[in-house]
C-alpha cells in the first residue's frame, strides 16, 4: 500500500476510536476526521464533495421537518393514550400496544424521531398507573430498531444503503425486509410480556383513572393535523412511486416538507428548521468524507479482496459473514459509521466477480439495524431513550440492558440467517 493509504487508515482508526469512546461529541470528531482527510491531501475537496451522499441527507432533513410539525398537533400522544384505553389500562397490553406503535412509527418516520415522541408519552402513562417505565422503554428500544429495519426510511443504515444502490427502491425494502421484521417483532413481543409481566402490576383504581382521560382534548390543532396527515400520506405515496416518477427519495421528502411549510405559513419555517437534528446531518457529512479516504486510496478494495478470499467468493458464506459481522459490530459501535464503511466494500465485491449482490445488501441492512439491539450503545435510538430515562430518574444501565439485549439480538440474527438462506441462497 502507498503511504497515503496508511495515513488514511490511521486517521480513520483514530477517529473511529474517538467516536466509540464518546469522550468528544461524535459530530465534532467526524468533521475533524473529514477535514484531516482533505487537509493532508488524501482526497481533494472536489472528490470529498462527490462522496457526500446528498440523497441521504435530503431524505433525513425532509422527514425531520414533516415530523416536527406533525408532533405539534398532539397526534402521537393521542395514539398512545387511545391504545392504552383500548386495552382497558392493562399494563402488559399497554406495553404491547406502545411497542407496536413504536415499531409502526419507526417504519414510516424514522426510529430516532419515533422514540423522541413516544418516550414522554410512556412516562405520562406509567406515572398514571404508578408502574416502572423501564420495561416499557426497553421494549420500545427493540421495537424502534426492528420497525426501522422494515423500510427504506426507517433507520439511517437503510437510508444509506438505498441511496447507494439505485435498484433498491422503497418497495424493494418493504418486499424484502418487512416480512422478517414482522417475524422478529412477533417473536420478541411474547418474550417481553413473559419477562416483564411481574414488574408492571397496577391497581383497578389506577386503571380506572387512566380510562377517564379525555383523549379528545389531546389534539391541539385539528386544522394543522389535517394538513400534516395529507402531506405525510402524499410523501409516503411518493416513496412508493418514486422510481415510477423518476424522483429520488430525497426529492420526495423535501417536496413534502416544504409544501407542508407553505401550507402552514412562514411562522413555522424557522421553528421547524431549528428542530432538524443538524448534529446528525453533519455527522453523516463527516463520515462520508472520512470513508472517501479509504475508497480513494484503495484500502476498501483490498478489504473486499480479503473477504472474497476468506469465503472463496461463495455467496452463502459471504452473506452470512456480512450478516453476523454487521450484527456483532453494530452492537458495540454505532451502526452508521460501520455501514458507511461497508457500502463501498460490497460495491467493490461486485467488481471482483460476485455477480448477485442483493443478498449481501439485505444481510448488511438486517445485521446493522438489528445488531443495534445488542447493547445500549448499538444504535442512536438506544442512546436517546437511555438519556431521556436518566433525566427522569430511571437510568437504564449498560450491563442490565446487555443481559437482555445481546441474547435477543443473537436470536433475531439467527432468524435472519434462516430467512436469507431460504429466500435468496437455495
Amino acid at each position: 500500500m502507498e503511504q497515503q493509504a496508511y495515513w488514511a487508515i490511521a486517521i480513520f482508526l483514530v477517529i473511529y476510536g474517538l467516536i466509540i469512546s464518546e469522550k468528544i461529541h461524535r459530530t465534532i470528531v467526524a468533521m475533524i476526521g473529514a477535514i484531516l482527510m482533505v487537509a493532508t491531501g488524501i482526497v481533494s475537496q472536489e472528490v470529498a464533495l462527490h462522496h457526500i451522499d446528498f440523497n441521504t441527507l435530503g431524505l433525513l432533513i425532509g422527514m425531520m421537518i414533516i415530523v416536527s410539525i406533525t408532533a405539534e398537533t398532539g397526534l402521537f400522544r393521542y395514539m398512545a393514550v387511545w391504545a392504552a384505553k383500548k386495552v382497558k389500562g392493562e399494563p402488559v397490553w399497554i406495553l404491547v400496544a406502545l411497542a407496536s406503535i413504536t415499531a409502526l412509527g419507526s417504519a414510516f418516520l424514522d426510529n430516532v424521531t419515533t422514540v423522541l415522541l413516544m418516550v414522554p408519552v410512556t412516562f405520562s402513562i406509567t406515572r398514571q398507573l404508578r408502574v416502572s417505565p423501564t420495561p416499557f422503554l426497553i421494549t420500545q428500544i427493540f421495537a424502534a430498531n426492528v420497525g426501522g429495519t422494515a423500510t427504506l426510511i426507517g433507520d439511517p443504515p437503510n437510508i444509506m444503503i438505498g441511496s447507494a444502490v439505485e435498484e433498491l427502491t422503497f418497495m424493494a425494502f418493504i418486499n424484502n425486509l418487512t416480512p422478517i421484521a414482522i417475524i422478529v417483532m412477533l417473536v420478541y413481543l411474547p418474550i417481553f410480556v413473559f419477562m416483564f409481566r411481574k414488574q408492571i402490576h397496577t391497581t383497578p383504581e389506577l386503571k380506572a383513572g387512566l380510562m377517564k382521560l379525555d383523549i379528545s382534548a389531546i389534539i391541539t390543532d385539528h386544522k394543522l393535523l389535517r394538513k400534516c396527515l395529507i402531506m405525510m400520506g402524499l410523501t409516503i405515496l411518493g416513496f412508493f412511486l418514486h422510481q415510477t416518477v423518476h424522483l429520488e427519495s430525497a426529492t420526495v421528502a423535501l417536496a413534502g416538507a416544504f409544501v407542508l411549510l407553505l401550507m402552514t405559513g412562514e411562522h413555522k419555517m424557522e421553528e421547524s428548521l431549528s428542530r432538524v437534528e443538524w448534529t446528525t446531518i453533519f455527522f453523516f457529512i463527516g463520515l462520508f468524507v472520512l470513508v472517501s479516504g479509504l475508497v480513494e486510496t484503495g484500502v476498501i478494495a483490498q478489504l473486499a479482496a480479503r473477504a472474497i478470499d476468506l469465503t472463496g467468493g461463495d455467496l452463502v458464506a459471504t452473506s452470512m459473514l456480512i450478516l453476523w459481522l454487521s450484527a456483532i459490530a453494530s452492537a458495540f459501535i454505532d451502526n452508521i459509521p460501520f455501514v458507511a464503511t461497508m457500502i463501498p466494500l460490497i460495491q467493490e465485491m461486485g467488481q471482483m466477480g460476485v455477480t448477485d449482490l442483493e443478498p449481501l445488501w439485505w444481510s448488511l441492512a438486517l445485521g446493522a439495524c438489528l445488531g443495534g439491539n445488542g447493547t445500549l450503545i448499538g444504535a442512536s435510538a438506544n442512546l436517546i431513550v437511555a438519556g431521556l430515562a436518566g433525566k427522569e430518574g430511571h437510568p437504564i444501565r449498560f450491563l442490565s440492558f446487555l443481559k437482555i439485549g445481546f441474547p435477543l439480538m443473537l436470536l433475531s440474527i439467527a432468524l435472519c440467517s434462516i430467512y436469507i438462506y431460504l429466500r435468496y441462497l437455495i
